[in-house]
């Protein structure tokens, strides 16, 4: 007597009863009969002795899909997951001789399927044949037909799922949850590589785990040590020493993000989109391998793949680098409060974590090859600069680390950095507790499968090129978000064109993403505003004639009583004159920076004038009402007097 499986259940069968239905089935019906006639034969009957393996087969059988049960031995088991895999469906894998009730469960099939050999493929309950019978299948084109007859559930292109997105961040969530909205099957995979410190996070991207959601909490830690010392010129009186604790915030904040990580698992449940905590890589045009942290592989077909991985932070190469610094991946669950720190990049990411670093009472260097801010306007860059220095942070140029030691362990501990200049005349040793790497983000696309399968990128910086409708050089596959070539690296870009691919694959539509006059914030001490183009890059499109810089300093009336600095806060508004003086860029720093310029993108995108601007009726008394009335040019005084009045 022996078990098999009808309706979900396992029951026992006649071994010679079987033994008469496996001949006939393998010898002529194929696969498929074979699995129906095994169901039709079956007659119940217990065999205590075997519980353990039957209890243990019908574990693994009871959840459908294809099962493979096999041993780390076993010679044939690479080629029967590889034809399945070509045959674009997904399977589950049994190391048998991993588990110690080998000798059971190898019985309990013996008695399923009359066969010895392994390994032994499974069909929704159902026996579909040894590896001689995959191979056979596979040689003679019926194989992928055969599986998709019994597995059902399948796209409407005959694939396990419509769409499958690699990548869990803000862009890929987005266009999985519209796509499902379709009533489309899809299937997202998102795995965190652990950064060289061992940092790991949850669903939902940088933007969510180590990006804008922290870096921005950390920037209100920091603006409200400013506000306590603000808040006595208003009357507030206390005599306790103010102190801040890093452990505290960093809870706080983690806190907040897992949150985050539980809704972004929850929309998908909610929006009946498949997840998988796994790692993706293409293996054929149409077929993904998900391989989870412990190792386990899953192979799944689909009509269309959508590239949303996202990029990580780059490391410089030089010794310690990995072993002894940190990066944004790290930085917001530190436990320990970092100390005195180096921050090595001068992009938005450096200027921003050195900002609140100094904000929380923390003494911050930072070590810049070139400029600051490349990409945006230099003019503004030099301003905020200029802030930071003015609050205490130290700027090392130009200068580039050449090796990082530990010279004491600790929670922060100390390390020496020893660094040279761009044209190697100077060298420099500095000692510091903590070292954050800044120096830019690489695409984490060079080991998901792109050259298998003939997807063109950037080989420097695993950058995709796309078309306008984010369609990579393979027609079948797009890319979102941070990976596509030449676009902005913003969360709400990401997640606008996620949305709007999802809508013209499956939703009729037509819209494409509009990458031009976007706005965005730098979230320096001094905020940075900005939407359209730069100073630079306007003089560069029209030429430096044609363009008309209007311009003004100010002070924030909150900043008046407390005596804070007069000429800090500036704004500059860029028009391209022979065009009725239309707005082509709005720059603003200062308070709320983000605020204001959310507003005024809107009105660029409408092909926003000069004398729109001033014909608008500001509102008094804030930042904001600066840009409506703006009369002095950047030609005729460069120099932006701070504006009078109240």
């Amino acid at each position: 007597m022996g078990n098999s499986v009808r309706k979900g259940i396992a029951v026992f069968v006649d071994q010679s009863r079987i033994k008469s239905v496996q001949n006939s089935a393998l010898g002529a019906e194929g696969p498929k009969a074979s699995a129906r006639r095994l169901s039709e034969e079956a007659v119940a009957g217990p065999q205590p002795q075997l519980k353990g393996g039957r209890e243990a087969v019908e574990g693994y059988l009871c959840k459908g899909g294809v099962v493979i049960f096999t041993a780390t031995t076993c010679s044939r088991y690479a080629q029967v997951s590889e034809a399945l895999t070509l045959a674009g469906t997904s399977y589950f894998t049994v190391q048998l001789d991993q588990r110690g009730d080998k000798q059971e469960v190898q019985h309990a099939l013996w008695q399923l399927t009359q066969q010895r050999s392994l390994p032994a493929v499974f069909v929704n309950k159902s026996y579909f044949g040894d590896a001689e019978k995959i191979f056979q299948m596979h040689r003679d084109g019926t194989l992928m037909g055969l599986l998709r007859t019994e597995l059902g559930s399948l796209s409407e292109d005959g694939y396990d799922y419509d769409l499958v997105v690699i990548g869990g961040g803000s862009g890929g969530l987005a266009a999985a949850k519209e796509a499902a909205s379709f009533a489309k099957k899809v299937l997202v995979l998102d795995l965190v590589t652990p950064s060289p410190k061992g940092t790991t996070w949850g669903l939902g991207g940088t933007c969510v785990n180590v990006g804008c959601i922290p870096k921005k909490l950390m920037h209100q830690a920091a603006l409200l040590g400013q506000a306590v010392q603000d808040s006595r010129r208003f009357g507030w009186e206390f005599e306790q020493q103010v102190s801040h604790c890093w452990s505290c915030m960093t809870a706080a904040v983690q806190k907040r993000i897992k949150a985050l990580n539980f809704s972004c698992r929850q929309e998908l449940r909610d929006g009946k989109v498949a997840y998988l905590n796994a790692f993706g890589e293409l293996v054929t045009p149409h077929v993904v391998k998900a391989t989870d942290a412990q190792g386990k592989e899953t192979c799944h077909s689909a009509s269309v793949f959508i590239i949303a991985t996202g990029e990580r932070p780059r490391y410089p190469g030089v010794p310690g680098d990995r072993e002894f610094c940190i990066t944004s991946d790290d930085l917001f669950s530190l436990h320990h409060c970092p100390g005195h720190t180096l921050v090595v990049g001068a992009s938005y990411v450096g200027l921003e974590c050195a900002g609140f670093l100094a904000g929380l009472g923390l003494q911050v260097t930072v070590m810049v090859r070139s400029v600051l801010l490349r990409g945006f306007d230099q003019k503004m860059a030099q301003k905020i600069e200029e802030y930071m220095v003015l609050h205490g942070v130290q700027f090392l140029r130009p200068f580039v680390p050449t090796k990082i030691e530990q010279i004491q362990d600790g929670r922060p501990g100390k390390l020496r950095v020893t660094a040279v200049s761009n044209d190697g005349k100077e060298t420099y040793e500095g000692e510091f507790n903590t070292v954050l790497l800044a120096i830019g983000r690489d695409a984490c696309t060079r080991n998901i499968g792109l050259d298998r399968i003939g997807v063109k990128y950037n080989q420097q910086t695993g950058k995709i090129p796309v078309d306008e409708d984010e369609r990579t050089s393979v027609g079948h596959v797009y890319a979102i978000g941070d990976v596509q070539e030449g676009r902005l690296e913003l969360t709400p870009v990401a997640i606008q064109a996620g949305r709007l691919l999802a809508r013209r694959l499956y939703g009729g539509r037509s819209t494409k993403c509009d990458y031009a006059n976007v706005p965005t914030v730098v979230f320096t001490p001094l905020e940075y505003g900005a939407c359209g183009l730069s100073e630079g890059a306007a003089n560069k499109k029209y030429g430096q004639d044609d363009v008309e810089v209007y311009h003004t300093s100010y002070c924030p009336l909150e900043w008046a009583l407390p005596g804070r600095e007069k000429h800090s806060c500036y704004a500059k508004v860029i028009c391209h004159t022979p065009d009725n003086e239309r707005v082509v860029g709005i720059h603003v720093l200062g308070p709320n920076a983000g605020e204001i310029i959310q507003g005024f993108a809107v009105a660029l995108k409408c092909g926003l004038t000069k004398g729109q601007l001033d014909a608008t009726i500001g509102i008094h008394p804030v930042c904001a009402e600066v840009l409506t009335d703006l009369t002095i040019t950047q030609r005729a005084d460069g120099t932006a007097a701070v504006r009078g009045g109240c």
